[in-house]
């Protein structure tokens, strides 16, 4: 994790929560609670170092490789 890019990424959404909130007053709420989901959910996923998180494909080697060692073998 790390803590510079997560704070980063935390004042730009106040900066963009601060240049939007005049006009998503005017919005119904549905849309503004639409609005920051999106930015919770932006910063949550600040916090991981996506590029290096295992994929699909690392879950689905690792659950086949017995399988296909055991193939080989016959």
């Amino acid at each position: 994790m790390k803590w510079g890019i997560f704070f980063c990424v935390l004042i730009i959404i106040g900066v963009i929560i601060l240049y939007e909130w005049k006009t998503i007053k005017t919005y119904p709420k549905k849309d503004r609670i639409t609005f920051f989901i999106l930015l919770i959910i932006a910063g949550a996923l600040s916090l991981f170092d996506l590029p290096n998180l295992p994929g699909p494909v690392t879950l689905l080697e690792s659950i086949f490789q017995p399988f296909g060692n055991f193939m080989e073998s016959l």
